[in-house]
């Protein structure tokens, strides 16, 4: 009988195979939690993902947790940056990068102004990736007993971009206050024209494939197509990701990497915003088969 496979070929040549990704080992999958959580409340996903494909090892990265989420985003997405970087350079086959909520935005901004990532599957879990602009309990933790029509005020100035929340509030009848005082979400967007755009629109297309999820029973993205890039006008009327300025003139790269076949949109209903990382069918039907 003639020796395994593995047994014949060199262990140099097998390490070079793996380094090169042609093994049969699946990518590690690095989390990155969302407002108002942490590491703990990504357990159940966590399992999950190591009962589909035991071999997979999960970084859930344990940064601005709790009440540290507020902090700035653009000084959480240099730690994360970081954090992400370390665990990449030990993966020379590539991650798979899976972002909660706000950490979809704290993801989006790492992969533009990360200009050697190898992130295969960029996957957003109910992310405002448009924009917030809805009175949610996460909006009254940050502000209490105030109005969502009245939020631009507290906004859209020099302190107000010092909290979470107002990198990525998206008042649709105060565009132009928008474009002007927050520095975070027109920029990684490209609605707000920089220096760096092409730079980043580049590191931005180095992923391989990018899966938006959400759902119309999410009750805190707002609205939830925000998810998948869709936001409202000025008349709140929801308008879709391609009909979207910064998809039709291609501002971060998002209409290349759908006209590419690598934006994959999952719409899953009955799900609440704090459940999308703990249920099975939404891991099964949107999750489970890009983690390859």
């Amino acid at each position: 009988m003639r020796a395994p496979w593995s047994s014949r070929v060199p262990l140099a040549v097998l390490l070079l195979l793996q380094a090169a990704g042609c093994t049969d080992g699946h990518k590690p999958v690095i989390i990155v939690h969302g407002i108002l959580d942490g590491p703990k409340q990504f357990e159940t996903l966590s399992t999950l993902i190591k009962a589909a494909h035991p071999d997979t090892e999960v970084h859930t990265i344990s940064l601005y947790n709790d009440m540290e989420s507020l902090v700035p985003l653009w000084v959480q997405v240099q730690d994360f940056r970081k954090a992400i970087e370390d665990i990449m350079n030990k993966s020379p086959e590539g991650v798979h990068l899976l972002c909660f909520s706000q950490g979809g935005l704290i993801c989006q901004a790492v992969l533009s102004t990360s200009p050697n990532h190898n992130v295969h599957t960029f996957i957003s879990l109910s992310s405002p990736l448009a924009g917030q602009y809805g009175d949610t309990d996460y909006l009254k933790k940050a502000f209490p007993d105030c109005l969502k029509e009245l939020v631009y005020f507290l906004c859209y100035n020099k302190m107000g971009q010092e909290i979470s929340i107002c990198d990525y509030w998206n008042d649709p009848h105060h565009r132009a206050d928008y474009l002007r005082a927050n520095t975070f979400l027109p920029l990684i967007n490209g609605e707000k024209p920089h220096k760096s755009m092409k730079e980043w629109r580049e590191n931005f297309l180095r992923i391989k494939k990018m899966v938006l999820i959400g759902g119309p029973d999410d009750g805190v993205i707002t609205p939830w197509q925000s998810s998948h890039y869709g936001f409202y006008n000025a008349s709140e009327d929801v308008v879709e990701m391609r009909n979207q300025e910064f998809y039709k003139n291609n501002t971060f790269g998002l209409r290349t990497l759908d006209a590419r076949g690598d934006v994959s949109v999952c719409v899953q209903s009955g799900v609440e915003h704090t459940h999308w990382h703990s249920n099975i069918t939404v891991f099964t039907n949107c999750i489970e088969k890009w983690l390859i």
